[in-house]
């Protein structure tokens, strides 16, 4: 007789994992039980001979749900046979926790045929799920993941559902969220007095076929979904979409879409295989896509907002080729578009920058003066979850923002740090997530947001604390950003003085060079890369704001080898919300702004510019007064937009100028010609890549009268090319033969896929983020790698 302890690690909780060990277990013949502990899910199992128990476990493998993930199975054999004759599932123990959360999953197909059934006791409940699908993280408040733990511990199931819960061989067995109407949360409608309104007055059969109703009538409707509230709209109805924008003070952003099925967005948009299938992903992320080319009007010419003949309001995404849709990942959702063949807008349940609403009450305070009426549900969510943003880009999947359906999934980091001490963290100040890393293993919150707003700042420290709790995380040593000023590092610095515990600050590009190579496997002990860098700015070693940087690198160590030249930010945080600043401040150090006027006085740009208070600049400029140089990317970006007209006067949104302007890119690149041209620089430190030659061939273009399109495909060949160029001497002259590439600036698809396939073309192995955000999305998990590497004694890392 062989009896054996099987631990199984990874995403194996809440997941139907145990029942699929039973099913599998009876199959085999095997007697034994299962339970979830916070390790994962032990089992023990007993077979005549060993080569049973081997089937077994190579069938786990093999037929293990679609949401689990198996990092490990582990077998120990047992010194005593088991006295049992049958195979058992027991209840879940409390110890220490390792194991994961896994995330909030879209509607399975099983559920979403059942809420169309009206034969079926759950037609039209839109909380449905089982254990393939529904909340997770948005509900959970501890480990193990029982139902005591989350927010349905307040709604007893029905002996219907616990009938289900209690049955092995049910897809819903101990399915936490499970419920059906006779015992689960409701949903309702209120008006924007918080009075709730009868369906029925609305010829409705329930709450949510009112709320359609409404839309269709022009109404904005405010939806408390999973993680967070959404603000809705007929995506057709134009002045319901500028209503919005006014309400929600979202004037330029784009708004997110979504659609009942693919073929609703195929009439608007190109969609991939790949593309399909990401959208259709239990994650179901904010997927961005092409627009579909501009239909011809009458006067023969290409209509420049293409998806206007689509019968969608032309201000859904002002300035863009592309849009943002998701499919309805939640029963409500698919309910409520079940009989559009339109989009509807669905943006986050907030003011603009401001934190996403969670709750009933704050939802009411702050969500009643921008909606009309209010669909209400009252199952509790525990934590704010925002939509995933991905983007398909250089042939792979790319996350721009990591939550619903990603988050808190645990990262494998690469071979070398399973044995670094548990680390702590903090992130970075836009974008902000936290890292808790330990044996061997990352997990990364969802999305936070700014920590600029005072609310985010205090839910920051909310997810923090409940972090720790979730996962029983006791740090060792903990990492923040260099930056003296961030909200994050101020906390962990603070931290690490009270708690007595080791502090690494971690430089920004540092960290998300690091980021990038744990994201793509790179073993502690590979050796280091050629990273390049582009972002808005980050704090330089030097005490200067970096930006547009080229670092031989590893996970412990970094040179800086190359760079943008500075340029300063006239005014400071102001050249970033006013992008005519740095574009003055580029004509300033490239040529002189004198030169450029005398030469070109006609051009509408320059007596634009003239108008300005450019005397005030120059004078803060010259003494460094409020005007810190910057080796940015981003404000390179923002100069060219501003050049071209793009972005406003004064910048809505993070990025928008050069968002715009690689939208303007994209419809001339195969057009365009050859790039601008760009210079090096050699210094003692490092080799500095200039952009000031690009401004004459630019303004010559301007004064020939050349497209704005054709300018800003030439500058983003240009810039590609001169990264390339510059890439490869530095590589070959410090012996690397792998380039990764991380910062906001490569969100660019054209600067990512022009950068990777020249770097590629010349024999060099490309690194690019994937799972996790280019941007200050990923700086926390950088942070963990780098601090990890550091307390590892030098054998450690050789090994």
């Amino acid at each position: 007789m062989n009896a054996e302890s099987i631990r199984v690690r990874g995403l194996v909780q809440g997941v139907g994992f145990r029942p699929t060990v039973w099913r599998l277990a009876r199959a085999c013949g095997l007697v034994g039980d299962v339970l979830n502990d916070g390790a994962g899910v032990l089992i023990r199992v007993q077979a005549d001979d060993r080569q049973t128990i081997d089937r077994f476990c190579e069938r786990l493998r093999a037929e293990c749900p679609p949401l689990a993930r198996i990092e490990s199975i582990e077998r120990t054999p047992l010194a005593a046979a088991l006295e049992t004759d049958g195979f058992a599932i027991l209840a879940s123990a409390a110890t220490a926790v390792q194991t994961g959360i896994v995330a909030d999953a879209a509607t399975c197909p099983d559920c979403a045929a059942e809420i169309l059934d009206p034969t079926n006791r759950r037609y039209r409940y839109p909380f449905t799920n089982c254990t393939h699908c529904g909340p997770r993280l948005s509900i959970v408040r501890g480990i193990p993941y029982d139902r005591a733990w989350t927010s349905m511990a307040v709604f007893p199931m029905c002996p219907v559902c616990a009938g289900e819960y209690a049955n092995p061989a049910d897809r819903r067995f101990h399915a936490q969220p499970n419920a059906c109407p006779d015992c689960g949360p409701r949903v309702w409608l209120t008006d924007a007095e918080g009075r709730e309104l009868d369906p029925a007055g609305f010829g409705a059969v329930d709450a949510i076929a009112a709320a359609s109703h409404l839309l269709a009538e022009g109404r904005i409707l405010a939806i408390k979904g999973i993680g967070g509230f959404h603000l809705a709209c007929d995506a057709a109805n134009a002045a319901a979409v500028a209503e919005l924008r006014r309400r929600k003070r979202r004037f330029g952003k784009p708004f997110a879409l979504m659609a009942r099925n693919l073929e609703t967005i195929r009439a608007v948009c190109r969609v991939t295989d790949a593309e399909a299938a990401l959208l259709e992903s239990p994650a179901a992320p904010i997927l961005l896509l092409d627009m579909r080319a501009p239909r011809s009007g009458q006067d023969g010419q290409a209509s420049r907002c293409p998806y206007a003949a689509a019968a969608l309001a032309p201000e859904i995404a002002p300035g863009q080729t592309t849009l943002g849709f998701m499919l309805p990942y939640s029963p409500l959702h698919r309910l409520l578009l079940a009989d559009w063949a339109r989009p509807l807008v669905m943006t986050s349940g907030n003011l603009s920058e401001e934190p996403q609403c969670i709750d009933n009450l704050d939802a009411a305070k702050r969500l009643s003066p921008l909606a009309d009426v209010s669909l209400l549900h009252d199952r509790a969510i525990v934590n704010r979850v925002d939509d995933s943003v991905a983007r398909v880009m250089a042939g792979a999947p790319r996350l721009l923002r990591r939550a619903r359906g990603y988050a808190p999934s645990p990262i494998r980091l690469p071979p070398g740090f399973a044995d670094a001490p548990p680390i702590l963290a903090f992130g970075g100040e836009l974008k902000n997530t936290l890292c808790l890393a330990r044996d061997g293993q990352a997990i990364l919150s969802q999305h936070l947001g700014d920590l600029e707003d005072a609310r985010t700042a205090r839910e920051y420290e909310a997810t923090l604390a409940l972090y720790l709790e979730l996962f029983q995380h006791r740090p060792r040593l903990l990492a923040v950003d260099l930056h003296p000023d961030y909200r994050s590092s101020l906390l962990g610095r603070d931290w690490a003085a009270r708690a007595d515990l080791p502090l690494i600050g971690v430089q920004h590009h540092h960290a998300h060079l690091a980021s990038v190579l744990a994201d793509n496997g790179w073993p502690l002990e590979a050796g280091p890369v050629l990273g390049i860098l582009l972002d808005g700015l980050g704090y330089g070693d030097d005490g200067t704001l970096w930006g547009g940087e080229f670092l031989a690198a590893d996970y412990r160590d970094y040179r800086r080898i190359g760079h943008l030249k500075p340029v300063p930010l006239p005014g400071g945080t102001q050249a970033i919300l006013e992008p005519w600043r740095s574009l003055y401040a580029q004509l300033e150090r490239a040529c002189g702004w004198d030169e450029m006027q005398a030469r070109y006085p006609h051009l509408n740009l320059v007596r634009r510019l003239a108008e300005k208070p450019l005397g005030v600049l120059r004078a803060i400029m010259e003494r460094g007064l409020n005007a810190p140089p910057s080796s940015s990317a981003g404000r390179l970006f923002d100069a060219v937009a501003a050049a071209l007209g793009l972005g406003g006067e004064r910048v809505t949104y993070e990025g928008q100028a050069a968002i715009e302007l690689e939208s303007a890119a994209s419809r001339a690149m195969e057009t365009a010609g050859s790039g601008y041209p760009f210079a090096t620089l050699a210094t003692p430190s490092a080799t500095v890549l200039d952009a000031a030659p690009l401004w004459d061939a630019l303004f010559e273009d301007l004064a020939q009268g050349v497209a704005s399109e054709r300018i800003a495909a030439r500058f983003h060949l240009g810039f590609s090319a001169a990264i390339v160029d510059l890439g490869l001497e530095l590589a070959a002259r410090n012996g690397l033969d792998t380039v990764a590439l991380s910062g906001g600036v490569f969100q660019n698809r054209l600067l990512l896929e022009s950068v990777a396939d020249g770097f590629g073309a010349a024999g060099l192995r490309v690194l690019m983020q994937q799972q996790v955000p280019a941007n200050d999305g990923g700086l926390s998990l950088g942070q963990a790698c780098v601090a990890a590497a550091r307390s590892l004694p030098a054998s450690s890392r050789q090994s």
